[in-house]
């Protein structure tokens, strides 16, 4: 008989996250005592439980651009190279304990240059953060390999600097480059001169579309920028009729097999999604769009890859071939080589899952 999906057996599974914030992803405990190394004093609460209740609470919104204000926190406090690393391995640390096999962690470097560091600084130190990371996690019996993907902030204008200096970290643990902030206002055609870059250096590029910003979103991301994954992309829903049709863009996006990199609980929290059932994860999932599951910001959401698996069991009655399958989509989907993302679904996720389903 099958392995009961409870919160236990969810652990154990083989999992892949490819939309992880490095500074949504703090331990409150941490932000407390690197606030108080650096001499930070505008935290919200003076405890790990109640800071992490205020986060939580805080990123309830309902909309983008006010829970993007609870990151000032955070990102106050990730401003030394200790910092850094110390984030960067807890949070290897904290995904392997959680059964992820495979993750891509992103952070914009030009958030973390107030106390002097510059960009290179700031990537090898989260780089060597991830490294620490993944070699304690090993020592517990719990393999992860994690990929940055390096980051720009799309209301801003280094996006081209911030290309470059992803692709000449892209052989040393930088897998990707990314564009992330609020959508509306600031479309991503503005970043053209950084994605043709990346396009000639043969590098991936994933953007933030169709969260907060509807299909016109979406479509400057493919059409005229050329992603390779989509941020999010829950406004493809409103490409999909009532009688379940699909519109151009959306049958477009199915066909080319274009990653949908979604975070259910932080889209709630958004308010991209009304609610968990309501997610359009579900109907995504049921003509076969190439859908991925993620955490986007763990502080934020106070969640993991488990829960978020667990949140959909109980909207949409999934059992384990439907995990694997939302896992494998993502493996297909990294930033890796063809072999080794091979290798990681036969090595690890196949035969993880086959133990939970026999």
């Amino acid at each position: 008989m099958a392995a009961r999906i409870d919160e236990e057996n969810l652990r154990r599974a083989p999992k892949v996250l490819l939309h992880d914030h490095l500074d949504g992803g703090l331990r409150p405990a941490t932000v407390l005592e690197l606030a108080h190394e650096v001499g930070y004093s505008d935290l919200p609460a003076d405890d790990p439980e109640a800071l992490g209740r205020w986060f939580r609470e805080a990123a309830d919104s309902g909309s983008l651009e006010r829970y993007l204000e609870t990151f000032r926190h955070p990102v106050a406090v990730m401003q030394t190279r200790a910092g850094l690393v110390r984030t960067a391995r807890e949070a290897a640390e904290d995904l392997a304990a959680d059964g992820v096999v495979y993750a891509e962690v992103r952070w914009a470097p030009e958030l973390h240059v107030e106390r002097g560091l510059n960009l290179d600084e700031v990537v090898d130190a989260v780089l060597a953060g991830f490294r620490e990371g993944e070699q304690e996690a090993a020592r517990r019996g719990q393999a992860i390999r994690v990929g940055g993907l390096v980051t720009a902030m799309r209301h801003a204008a280094r996006s081209r600097e911030i290309a470059e200096l992803a692709a000449a970290w892209r052989d040393r643990g930088v897998v990707g480059f990314d564009i992330a902030g609020a959508e509306a206002g600031f479309p991503p055609t503005r970043h053209l001169d950084a994605f043709e870059f990346l396009r000639r250096e043969n590098f991936h590029f994933t953007i933030h579309a169709g969260e907060a910003f509807g299909l016109p979103s979406i479509w400057e991301a493919l059409q005229w920028c050329g992603a390779d994954r989509l941020g999010h992309g829950v406004r493809f829903v409103d490409d999909i009729a009532p009688d379940g049709s699909l519109g151009r863009l959306a049958q477009y996006v199915r066909d080319k097999r274009i990653p949908l990199e979604m975070c259910p609980s932080s889209n709630v929290q958004t308010g991209a999604a009304k609610s968990i059932d309501e997610h359009p994860i579900g109907q995504l999932r049921l003509r076969h769009f190439r859908v991925t599951v993620n955490t986007d910001n763990r502080l934020m959401s106070a969640t993991s890859m488990s829960q978020e698996l667990g949140l959909l069991v109980d909207a949409f009655g999934y059992g384990w071939a439907d995990l694997q399958w939302f896992t494998i989509n993502a493996m297909k989907s990294a930033f890796i080589p063809f072999d080794d993302r091979l290798d990681l679904i036969n090595g690890r996720i196949k035969p993880g899952f086959a133990e939970l389903m026999q």
